[in-house]
């Protein structure tokens, strides 16, 4: 059944249910077959860009909703229970604007943030690379002056929407000094010397293709440079902090999804002249399914409320990123248990959630690094 939500304005609730009924019309009947196909859902995209769904928290004036970010998560999580690729797309794609709405000049706001935010305009996000993931400060991108701006060099991995995005926003080495020589270039998708490599083959989230992006003496113009040379380690934690929200709430749709699929066939099947959810350990199982879900949700709310308030989130958001993903690998795992032998065919799309769930521990900070940035905080003395 849907979530039960307590939105914070009619208007919230009315996003809310534009969302369910999209996901309900466009998504869930293309979502099976596209995923097995392994095609990227670009017109999937352009609906929900169409519908305002891809820029809810940014400032109207730039073509955003002026949405809390409560609200944003709780659209991004409704997606994820529907299509959980397309859910990791509009995360990403929401990270991508951030540099230029938060840490970006007027004028560059007034340039590239009504494009970004159209609907008609994907991006990417370009930070990890082959040796260097959670290690930000190793990266070896680098960005050189030239007569006309800057001239980016170096290889970026693992890299959500590489060859299908309109514009690249990306981190590279301008100086020698560590994390503090690193700046941000927002990178436009046809600019010359950009190249892709082949897709990985991943396990799960099928629809959104992960590739290495090359950048081979690739020319930015100066205005492209998004804030202060230098500022490039400050803005990428301070979007990683907002981005693992966004992951937080996609895995919690996805435990959703599980839960509901698990929910419904424990109802509709029968064993020993009797419904299985009657069975009290099986009914049990689902209960803690349905306290894992409640309890992700809630964290990530929590954590959200905080940065709505202007308030420090960055603890509260490593929390609700470690609860939320390994909610959704237990759920979607302890769903798959509740079909048995079914669980684990292709005829029903929990395989595909237990899959996908995986990843969610690893990307936007591995659930390890999560642990790291709570304990320093709360030990910080």
């Amino acid at each position: 059944m849907p979530a039960t939500r307590l939105m914070p304005t009619d208007e919230a609730a009315d996003l809310i249910e534009l969302t369910r009924e999209i996901c309900r019309k466009d998504l869930a009947p293309k979502v099976d077959d596209a995923e097995r196909a392994r095609t990227f859902p670009e017109e999937t995209f352009r609906t929900l860009g169409r519908a305002g769904l891809l820029s809810l928290p940014y400032p109207e004036e730039f073509g955003g909703a002026d949405q809390p970010y409560e609200v944003y998560l709780q659209v991004v999580e409704e997606i994820a229970s529907a299509w959980m690729s397309v859910a990791v797309g509009v995360s990403v794609h929401g990270l991508t604007a951030y540099p230029v709405a938060t840490f970006g000049t007027r004028e560059q706001q007034e340039a590239l943030l009504p494009a970004m935010l159209s609907g008609d305009q994907l991006g990417a996000y370009c930070l990890s690379e082959p040796l260097a993931g959670s290690d930000i400060a190793s990266m070896t991108t680098r960005a050189t002056r030239t007569d006309e701006g800057w001239s980016l060099k170096g290889t970026k991995a693992w890299i959500s929407h590489a060859g299908h995005a309109d514009y690249y926003t990306t981190f590279a080495r301008t100086s020698d000094d560590g994390g503090k020589g690193l700046s941000t270039f927002i990178v436009p998708g046809d600019a010359a010397g950009l190249t892709f490599a082949e897709p990985e083959r991943k396990m799960g989230l099928h629809c959104d293709p992960v590739a290495q992006v090359m950048f081979d003496g690739v020319p930015v113009d100066g205005a492209r440079l998004i804030g202060r040379e230098g500022d490039g380690m400050k803005m990428a934690l301070s979007a990683l902090d907002a981005g693992r929200l966004g992951i937080a709430a996609a895995a919690t749709g996805l435990a959703q999804a599980a839960l509901d699929a698990a929910a419904d066939y424990a109802t509709e099947r029968q064993q020993f002249g009797r419904r299985i959810a009657d069975f009290q350990g099986l009914a049990f199982l689902i209960a803690d399914m349905e306290a894992a879900v409640t309890s992700a949700r809630a964290t990530y709310l929590h954590a959200a409320r905080l940065k709505d308030a202007g308030r420090g989130f960055g603890k509260e958001a490593a929390v609700a990123k470690l609860v939320a993903t390994d909610a959704a690998m237990k759920v979607t795992t302890d769903a798959v248990q509740v079909l048995g032998g079914a669980g684990y065919t292709e005829d029903f799309p929990l395989e595909r959630y237990m899959r996908e769930a995986k990843v969610t521990q690893i990307f936007e900070g591995t659930n390890q690094i999560q642990r790291l940035v709570i304990s320093r905080q709360l030990l910080a003395r």
